[in-house]
């Protein structure tokens, strides 16, 4: 690794971490670029050189700071896996932290076309997939009856993001729980 790479790397965990520290003390709506940069001890333009807006680059700060926790592993058990997959989710959306931050990205996401390509990409096609994967899984195994699973996955996080972006009460692992209850007593062959 080159000295530039590991400056530039560096750089890149300040911008990172600042952006972290704002939104965490002022919101999203109080993050400005040249907030980033001051804090960071970066110029405005290292910031628009690595990232098209400021949405953009908090999300890379929110990815870089969950890493792989977002990533549920498969068990065999499919049942499970989707509801370990919503347990995570609403940890993620009560987090006091992260919570808020992801409710004002997805806020973000109506007036920012670089933030909305790049969460499509990065967050919801992941989990989209990963989704409908074990919803498939679950009916060819015959553990829920013939559903269409892109329906199945927005009946299973729906009322979770609804809960969290709307009424602003973040869902608890009670209301999982009863949401997967209601929904698998719903899908049971």
């Amino acid at each position: 690794m080159t000295a530039v790479h590991r400056r530039n790397e560096q750089a890149r965990q300040a911008i990172l971490q600042a952006a972290l520290e704002i939104c965490q003390d002022k919101g999203y709506a109080g993050l400005t670029i040249e907030g980033v940069a001051a804090r960071a001890g970066v110029g405005k333009q290292t910031i628009y050189r690595w990232w098209p807006s400021k949405g953009t680059v908090v999300l890379d700060a929110f990815l870089n700071a969950l890493g792989p926790t977002i990533e549920v592993p498969r068990t065999g058990d499919h049942l499970a896996d989707l509801c370990q997959s919503l347990r995570r989710t609403a940890e993620l959306l009560s987090h006091s932290r992260y919570g808020p931050m992801l409710a004002d990205l997805v806020g973000a996401l109506q007036h920012d076309e670089a933030l909305a390509s790049e969460f499509q990409r990065r967050v919801y096609e992941p989990i989209r997939r990963q989704t409908i994967d074990r919803v498939e899984r679950a009916r060819d195994a015959g553990a829920i009856r013939d559903i269409d699973a892109n329906l199945a996955a927005d009946l299973l996080f729906g009322p979770l993001w609804f809960r969290a972006l709307l009424i602003r009460r973040p869902p608890g692992t009670d209301y999982v729980d009863d949401v997967v209850d209601a929904l698998m007593r719903g899908l049971a062959r």
